[in-house]
């Protein structure tokens, strides 16, 4: 469990976090990687220090009376190399999606302040543990993590209510008994793809919402300052059975006619149990492990929900660096910002389905992550970008790049595309030089 003052007290708010890392990829990302505007859009993760300063001279108390919040890692990016495309050699990124660059570039960052910390150089975040030559996290620090979207697997699967606008194409029982078209983004319908992102048909206009609601933010259930949205009529099983209404109707407000769920892409894992394919709000079984989609390529990354879930369980710092720490560095929260989302969904995708957890070594454990979701909306993030471009001509489509940021002196900043460094040709891939993204162990 998480212990310390990092959650007694109110030290920032799901807004604050989201506006941090807003303004970090305005001003500390350059245009480079970034979406083409109003034909691309992409994904943004960050993980932001906070840090306390407690006040000792109010009679021993450790109230914190200042805050400091700094990103110290961020990653963009939407894809995920194939089977077919990974290679023994190791030096091709596998995945891309914001929430794992964003991560590895966090592992980068504990490096480069575990190296100031054994070389006594300046403070680090880091202080000896109590057993020779390992070290621990100062007590006054936390880390939050924030994605601008839902993570896709587990997480996306949250009820679509009746008053909602339905963002995506309705599901056909004809397209149920053949789904063979892999989807690429979070809460996308996997079917009919090149339909749906034809911006001529209404499936893809803006969604409609009641008054005082963020677009794209679902009915859900209130947290923080946020206030849940008006409770819709009572909840109807006219198209589904009570048994598939039971799978959904449990993260949805009470009350609300539950009339679909969003979809993921993440595909079942092979071998396991896998959706039932059903129409409707029983598509999908909720709380499987799932690997991403790829554009007919099956992959072997995990979902973003299922790796967030197992580092809030073995933590981010990963097996390299765990031989020189006394415990593992796990996150403290989660936020989310404004996009469909489910509160439920997330608490059972991190942390609920690890429950069972056990036999882990000593210091490992299921953490009580704070989840949280911000009404800040990314600038470009899908829903940002359609709106602004209304009925342009073309379509929407995902960025081809992906941007790694972290808050060390040399070589901050990585661009890829489809795994290699950005710009890297055919016949560069066979050179040394397509193998300068690996330029630490964390790569």
């Amino acid at each position: 469990m998480v212990r310390g003052p990092a959650l007694t007290q109110t030290m920032w708010t799901a807004d604050e976090i989201a506006r941090l890392c807003y303004e970090h990829y305005g001003t500390r990302l350059p245009k480079k990687g970034k979406p083409e505007p109003n034909r691309e859009w992409t994904l943004l993760a960050a993980v932001v220090k906070v840090q306390l300063v407690a006040d000792w001279a109010c009679g021993g108390s450790n109230r914190p009376t200042q805050v400091t919040k700094e990103v110290v890692s961020m990653g963009t990016g939407t894809k995920c190399i194939g089977q077919s495309k990974m290679r023994k050699s190791g030096d091709i990124l596998n995945d891309s999606h914001a929430e794992v660059i964003a991560r590895r570039s966090f592992q980068r960052y504990l490096h480069y302040q575990l190296h100031l910390a054994a070389a006594l150089k300046e403070d680090s975040i880091f202080v000896p543990g109590t057993q020779r030559g390992l070290w621990k996290l100062r007590p006054d620090l936390l880390f939050v993590f924030f994605s601008s979207h839902t993570p896709c697997g587990d997480a996306s699967i949250i009820p679509m209510l009746e008053f909602e606008d339905q963002p995506c194409c309705p599901v056909s029982r004809d397209w149920a008994n053949n789904p063979s078209v892999e989807a690429d983004g979070n809460l996308e319908a996997p079917e009919n793809k090149k339909k749906c992102e034809d911006l001529g048909s209404p499936v893809t206009k803006k969604m409609r919402l009641e008054p005082g609601i963020p677009d794209g933010v679902g009915h859900h259930q209130s947290f923080g300052n946020q206030e849940s949205g008006p409770i819709p009529p009572s909840i109807s099983g006219s198209n589904l059975t009570t048994q598939e209404l039971a799978t959904v109707t449990g993260m949805a407000p009470s009350g609300a006619k539950v009339v679909d769920v969003y979809r993921t892409g993440a595909k079942c894992v092979p071998g396991e149990a896998g959706d039932s394919g059903k129409p409707g709000a029983a598509y999908h079984q909720v709380g499987l492990l799932r690997v991403k989609p790829g554009r007919g390529d099956r992959t072997c990354s995990m979902s973003c929900s299922d790796k967030l879930a197992r580092w809030n369980v073995l933590g981010c710092q990963g097996a390299l660096l765990m031989h020189l720490l006394e415990k593992p560095i796990y996150l403290s929260a989660v936020v989310i910002g404004r996009c469909p989302y489910s509160q439920e969904a997330m608490q059972r995708a991190l942390t609920g389905r690890c429950q069972n957890v056990s036999a882990l070594p000593k210091g490992f454990g299921v953490q009580e992550v704070k989840i949280q979701q911000s009404g800040l909306l990314f600038e470009h993030s899908r829903c940002a970008v359609q709106a602004k471009r209304a009925d342009g001509p073309g379509r929407l489509v995902p960025c081809g790049a992906a941007i790694s940021w972290s808050a060390v002196p040399e070589q901050p900043l990585d661009v890829t595309a489809n795994g290699f460094p950005q710009g890297t040709t055919k016949k560069g891939i066979r050179c040394l030089q397509a193998s300068a993204i690996i330029k630490h162990p964390l790569s």
